[in-house]
């Protein structure tokens, strides 16, 4: 059975709501799946993702094949860069602690980034309201 990674629609018209399911390639879109790993919700700035970090992990790394979009979703939540950590530690490069420190640093990093631009976003919706 090939499984794929793909978002299901959720939601009023012009008001998209996704989970992240794992479902087999032949159902339709909104149809049948195994398990629902996470959601996304593009209608927030920046948009909001909550995903089962390890049920993630484990479909990807047992071989299933996300569409372009969740592929997206999880490059950006860093389930592929834990893939590829995984990867050198089975090859003996790394070892786990090095590892989680290079996830952590990635981690942070992103978190800071994200952090100033909500601060921006409320700084400059604050400055509209003062005009």
């Amino acid at each position: 059975m090939a499984t794929r990674i793909r978002l299901q629609r959720f939601g009023k018209k012009n008001q998209a709501f996704y989970h992240l399911v794992i479902a087999d390639g032949r159902a339709p879109r909104d149809g049948r799946f195994i398990e629902q790993i996470g959601t996304y919700n593009p209608l927030t700035h920046p948009a909001t993702v909550n995903i089962n970090f390890d049920r993630a992990l484990y479909w990807v790394e047992a071989g299933a094949s996300p569409s372009d979009t969740a592929r997206s979703i999880l490059k950006h939540e860093g389930i592929y860069l834990m893939k590829h950590l995984r990867g050198g530690i089975a090859k003996g490069a790394l070892t786990q602690l090095d590892a989680d420190r290079k996830f952590d640093a990635w981690k942070q990093e992103k978190d800071s980034k994200l952090g100033n631009l909500k601060r921006e976003i409320s700084e400059k919706q604050r400055a509209e309201l003062k005009k």
